[in-house]
């Protein structure tokens, strides 16, 4: 897979116009808003470029965040201090071009978003996501991500818990 892809961050002679990953909303985030947000610093939009051909095979964003403390498992809550808000890492969008599906690019990018986070130099405790629908909540749930109580769509992965995998 790595050899295949190259994951970096969104630049000016990245394609755009040529993604599609099957989602309109998602599509067209990258052509038209991605940019825009990393140069108003809200969020930065990673890409996996193909090696061979150039073209824009999958991208994520992230952002950072953070979630109430009551909102997390009792599980997790205990091994944190006391604060009412604990700092995350969003994973704000998530997309693979269709005719890349069921090649783990998906998953490569996930394991990107979590290691850039656990590398940013800030300190974050996990990585939270919104899934837009139940197939994107099963991807998540088969990547580890627990459920918030309070939104069944919404996910946390301990980075702690990443960290154990590399």
């Amino acid at each position: 897979m790595t050899a295949r892809f190259c994951i970096e961050a969104l630049a000016p002679e990245h394609d755009r116009a040529g993604f599609a990953c099957g989602s309109e909303v998602l599509d067209k985030y990258l052509r038209e808003q991605a940019s825009q947000d990393m140069r108003r610093r809200t969020s930065v939009c990673y890409v996996a470029v193909d090696t061979q051909s150039g073209a824009i095979a999958g991208y994520y964003t992230l952002a950072a965040g953070s979630v109430l403390l009551m909102e997390l498992s009792e599980a997790m809550a205990k091994k944190l201090p006391r604060y009412p808000l604990v700092p995350v890492a969003r994973l704000g969008r998530l997309a693979v071009n269709v005719a890349l599906r069921g090649q783990q690019l998906g998953a490569a990018l996930l394991w990107d978003a979590g290691l850039r986070a656990m590398q940013s130099g800030m300190g974050v405790f996990a990585l939270v996501v919104d899934a837009k629908n139940d197939t994107a909540a099963a991807f998540y749930k088969h990547h580890g991500f627990t459920p918030f109580s309070s939104n069944p769509l919404t996910f946390v992965l301990p980075l702690a818990t990443l960290a154990k995998k590399n």
